[in-house]
């Protein structure tokens, strides 16, 4: 089998990526600019504070598979740990940085999150391939999130959704028409809730009208890492091999009705685990071209010192349950909480919204 982290064999001809939308904010009032040091670092840290209590981390341990492994890390949902309680915004000089360069030019403050890709293809984890309550609460606690930030700093605050389904949609086995739906519809989803801090940006906007193994071939060949220093990495760095574990087993999950033997799977899979690692980091990197003074946001569990802050999205009772791998369940006390369809299935009734499924409420 090809490896997937081959890079395409004559890349099409790249095109001037176009940049991110600029988010529209308020302009600064003339006491936002030009903070003195002492005065951005306190409203820094301030705007910190409100991130620490949705810290997604990402703790040493053992590497799944050794004795006394808690679970994988992937892509889509792995056993963690109880999320921590909020740190001292000073352990985290590079998110202050990050904050502190708007705070000092008295500008909105941008913030970059890479995911809300499609939907997971198994069945048993999610209700189908459009947005759900799942995306709708998760984009809501967001955009309050960044309203709250502007209550500290006066211009205010946006967050741009870099979706980034289409950057290994051949990889996951979601066919692009799907991709396309999700990425609509979570427009259609914000303008609809009217969360007007949010922003969205994907493959469309970085390199047009070209078709999409065209995209994933740019993205690729200008920004992926190459395959045999990821291999090495995995080889070599215990974050990289949890990772790369984590990931082959979410698409052993995510590879419904396979015709093979489990070990072929298995073996196609840590294959495609690669390809997924390259172009999560080749995704990175392009957004990081567009926006290069961004905050940047993780749905990955980040440890401290990181360029990327891990953000927690919703309630579940692992750290890696993410909105599209996963249902919503509805508590009787107006809670709510990510997990397996399966599962949510068997403790509450099926909710419609706008006709489609939507959730489950608890009986």
């Amino acid at each position: 089998m090809t490896d997937a982290m081959a890079s395409p064999a004559a890349p099409p001809a790249a095109r001037p990526a176009r940049p991110a939308p600029d988010a529209p904010g308020p302009r600064a009032a003339t006491g936002d600019r030009n903070r003195t040091g002492t005065e951005a670092r306190r409203i820094s840290a301030q705007v910190l504070e409100l991130l620490l209590p949705h810290r997604r981390a990402a703790e040493p341990g053992p590497l799944p598979g050794r004795p006394g492994a808690a679970g994988a890390a992937g892509p889509g949902g792995a056993p963690g740990s109880t999320p921590p309680d909020p740190e001292d915004p000073g352990a985290f000089g590079e998110q202050l940085d990050q904050v502190g360069r708007f705070v000092r030019a008295g500008e909105p403050i941008v913030l970059t999150l890479p995911g809300f890709p499609c939907k997971s293809p198994n069945p048993a984890k999610v209700l189908g391939h459009l947005p759900d309550e799942g995306e709708r609460l998760s984009l809501t606690f967001l955009d309050r999130l960044c309203a709250r930030i502007g209550e500290i700093h006066r211009p205010g605050a946006t967050l741009v959704i870099c979706s980034d389904g289409h950057v290994f949609g051949d990889l996951i086995r979601v066919p692009d028409a799907h991709i396309d739906a999700y990425a609509d519809e979570l427009r259609a989803m914000i303008a609809r809730e009217g969360l007007t801090h949010l922003r969205t940006f994907d493959l469309r906007d970085a390199y047009g009208d070209l078709g999409h193994d065209d995209k994933r071939a740019l993205v690729q060949a200008e920004y992926a890492p190459a395959a045999d220093a990821l291999r090495a990495e995995v080889r070599t760095d215990e974050d990289t091999l949890r990772l790369y574990r984590g990931i082959t087993r979410f698409l052993v999950e995510d590879t419904p009705g396979y015709a093979g033997t489990r070990s072929a799977l298995q073996r196609e899979c840590r294959s495609r685990a690669y390809g997924v690692i390259a172009r999560s980091r080749a995704w990175g990197e392009l957004i990081a071209a567009h926006r290069p003074h961004s905050v940047r946001l993780s749905i990955h569990p980040q440890r401290r010192g990181s360029a990327k802050f891990g953000i927690r999205l919703l309630d579940a009772e692992d750290v890696w349950v993410t909105p599209w791998h996963s249902a919503v369940l509805r508590r009787a006390d107006g809670g709510s909480r990510l997990m397996r369809r399966a599962e949510a299935e068997r403790l509450g009734r099926l909710v419609l919204r706008d006709g489609r499924p939507s959730h489950f409420q608890a009986r």
